[in-house]
């Protein structure tokens, strides 16, 4: 029996004001961070694929942002949107900014629902994408893959996989797929992160029921890359980053 995780130390998938459905300014963002102990967020707006998603001069002008905010690490991301089944993101191939982490994530905004063959063929893809840090909230039914095949590649490539804490408020459909998918992380060693997915300051840092769901499928809290200082700064450096 794993001894169960209470807390995390980092909230990777946070939106700002950028994303119009967003009601946080990064600084408030923060702060919120610091009120629940965090050692670090992400700022992790949506790709230009969104409707709601900023200019790219939102994520080329991130680096006005100072390293920390109200003591909280802020790191600059973006949700990348899968763009079709081929698993092409909205990513420009040649930008002129870099990014500290990329969640990639599929979309019903963005991408019509597809078989489980061409969602298999997606995520694929994103495995095997050097972009690619996280994989987003994969448990929508309306992009059901075949996670026996793919969780491993994910694994094998170093792939982070999302359990995002918002699925279990507004994507209830989602849930037990985001079970199997977290059972199979257990059961193939890889890596996770849970996540708020937070759309204003006052979700930041709140996974209660994503540390429900590890404590009933016994997960081994060494995998969780947000679980521990220890844990989440391995991560950091090896994106070549520090807290």
């Amino acid at each position: 029996m794993n001894m169960p995780l209470t807390r995390v130390v980092a909230d990777l998938h946070c939106h700002t004001v950028a994303s119009t459905h967003a009601y946080s300014t990064v600084t408030e963002l923060a702060r919120a961070a610091a009120e629940q102990r965090l050692l670090a967020i992400a700022c992790t707006d949506h790709g230009p694929g969104a409707p709601d998603a900023p200019h790219l001069w939102h994520f080329g002008n991130m680096d006005v942002l100072p390293p920390s905010i109200e003591g909280v690490r802020v790191l600059h991301g973006m949700e990348a949107n899968v763009m079709d089944f081929s698993g092409r993101l909205d990513l420009p191939e040649e930008r002129f900014f870099s990014l500290d982490l990329v969640i990639a994530s599929m979309h019903l905004s963005v991408l019509e629902p597809g078989s489980a063959e061409a969602c298999t063929a997606a995520y694929l893809a994103l495995a095997e994408n050097p972009e690619v840090d996280i994989i987003g909230h994969s448990g929508t039914p309306a992009f059901r893959y075949d996670y026996e095949s793919v969780i491993p590649a994910f694994g094998r490539s170093g792939k982070i996989v999302e359990i995002n804490e918002t699925t279990f408020r507004a994507r209830s459909a989602s849930v037990e797929n985001c079970r199997r998918i977290a059972e199979l992380c257990k059961e193939h060693a890889v890596r996770i992160v849970l996540d708020s997915d937070a759309h204003f300051h006052g979700q930041v840092g709140r996974m209660s029921r994503c540390l429900e769901l590890l404590r009933e499928i016994d997960f081994p809290p060494e995998l969780v890359v947000n679980g521990s200082e220890e844990a989440f700064s391995r991560f950091l450096n090896e994106k070549h980053l520090t807290l």
